[in-house]
């Protein structure tokens, strides 16, 4: 399969450029450097002007050389400008300074991949995802990584012994495992009978013993009238009765005649039939591995996926509820939700309403939230920043969803880890 282009990562790159601008006033808070000089080269890249902002990311650079978001945004516009030794220089020099940031780790992911190599790629995603195991779009690119990494052990299954002319029916047998399955067996065992008939030749002499048979019996008839003329003498010619004792001796012959036939028949089929089977198995072998690591992949991306919606669905809880919008916060709960003090449903629906209804303002941030998914249930684990006109609280929060069609809502709410 053809390599992505560098188009296609940097396109990646934009929409990490984008959260990275989304998150610009929480990491200048962090960081030294002010936000208005960060709002500024945000400007100038969302307008493509990357010759600017990397003239003004020097500059402060210059002033603050160890800075880590400024080092950041720099990697960002060398990736936009298809600078991607120097890119890479950068982040891979984050990555040493500030082990801890899953970002840079990411973004040389993203630029390895671009140029094709996915192991180095795969690696780096895997020290991304243990600073934070549930960095949404490390695992993301980690399902893609595998994916590319299934394809490449599946066109090597295809190309084993390109000389010869085996590989033909393998090739077969491995792009059409759920139909001919037999379709490189076949050909062998047509090939196989072939020889079979030449052995089976020498049995073919055993015939002519069963056709003197045959005659045995004639000839008695025909000495039997020669002596009628003479009535005495015809106890003589009684010996003829040990005469027709053939029949013995045909049991014998027909015993032989199978036993011969049989055995040259088993082995030369034995044979052929046990030669063919270990060929395919190298090629085999390596698609079975190729079909293990896109069940992966595929497992890898469903389970990213679910955590996605997951996660979504609690950022839009926080958000309803920051926006005062009680409708749509009152949506993010089933019909099976546990209310906290055992009181009925719309119970406590009405004092949920009262209470927000009644702040002038509330703002409700979701930090660090951890996922744990198993089946269709969902375990959300996270820091809770509540703030309103009246009240101030950080504090641990845990919410319990399962998933009701397509929708997680939430069943269970608790306080503390």
């Amino acid at each position: 399969m053809p390599l992505a282009s560098p188009h296609t990562y940097r396109n990646a790159l934009r929409g990490i450029l984008s959260k990275t601008v989304i998150l610009s006033g929480l990491i200048a808070a962090i960081y030294s450097v002010q936000a208005s000089e960060v709002s500024d080269i945000s400007k100038l890249m969302r307008n493509g002007q990357y010759a600017d902002a990397l003239v003004k990311t020097d500059a402060v650079l210059a002033k603050h050389p160890r800075d880590a978001q400024m080092r950041f945004v720099k990697g960002l516009i060398l990736a936009e400008q298809n600078k991607s030794a120097e890119a890479i220089a950068i982040f891979s020099k984050l990555t040493e300074d500030f082990p801890d940031l899953p970002e840079p780790y990411n973004n040389l992911a993203v630029l390895y991949a671009a140029n094709g190599q996915y192991d180095k790629a795969r690696t780096t995603l895997d020290m991304a995802i243990r600073t934070n195991p549930t960095y949404a779009t490390a695992l993301e690119n980690l399902g893609d990584i595998y994916a590319k990494l299934a394809s490449q052990a599946y066109d090597k299954a295809l190309q084993i012994d390109p000389g010869s002319n085996v590989p033909q029916p393998k090739l077969t047998l491995v792009r059409t495992l759920s139909g001919n399955i037999t379709g490189g067996t076949i050909p062998k065992l047509a090939s196989a009978n072939t020889p079979s008939n030449k052995p089976s030749t020498p049995a073919a002499p055993v015939v002519p013993p069963t056709t003197t048979t045959t005659p045995t019996p004639t000839p008695a008839p025909e000495i039997k009238p020669k002596p009628k003329p003479e009535p005495k003498p015809e106890p003589k010619p009684e010996p003829a009765a040990p005469v027709e004792k053939p029949k013995p001796v045909e049991k014998p012959v027909e015993k032989p005649t199978p036993k011969p036939a049989e055995k040259p028949a088993d082995k030369p089929v034995g044979k052929p039939v046990e030669k063919p089977a270990e060929k395919p198995s190298k090629a085999d072998k390596a698609a079975e591995k190729a079909d293990k690591a896109s069940a992966k992949a595929a497992e890898s991306a469903r389970e990213e996926k679910d955590k996605t919606a997951v996660l979504a669905a609690v950022n839009n809880w926080a958000k309803a509820w920051s926006d005062l919008d009680v409708k749509s916060y009152l949506a993010a709960y089933g019909s099976d939700f546990q209310t906290p003090k055992g009181e009925t449903r719309k119970e406590w629906a009405d004092e949920r309403r009262a209470r927000i209804e009644e702040k002038g303002h509330i703002t409700v941030k979701v930090e660090a939230p951890q996922i744990a998914i198993k089946n269709d249930t969902a375990t959300v684990r996270f820091r809770q920043i509540y703030n309103s006109n009246r009240l101030t609280v950080n504090s641990r929060k845990t919410l319990i969803l399962t998933k009701q069609g397509n929708k997680w809502l939430i069943k269970q709410e608790r306080s503390g880890g």
